[in-house]
């Protein structure tokens, strides 16, 4: 697992209440697939490539939490 992935590992497990599995590592895995799904959109410019808007992220952190 790289740094990145671990930092995030990391925060997701600092929530939980319970220990971490592998099916917890998969299900949040599957959950950043998700995100990126529905949240990316075509960026045309210099590399041309998809792209997600960081503010749409925090608000989606936000709707979950409430």
């Amino acid at each position: 697992m790289n740094t990145k992935a671990q930092t995030i590992w990391k925060a997701f497990c600092g929530e939980l209440i319970v220990e971490p599995t592998d099916d917890m590592r998969e299900a949040l895995a599957t959950a950043i697939r998700e995100i990126v799904n529905e949240f990316q959109y075509y960026h045309f410019g210099d590399g041309e490539d998809m792209v997600v808007d960081a503010r749409m992220l925090y608000e989606l952190a936000e709707e979950l939490e409430q």
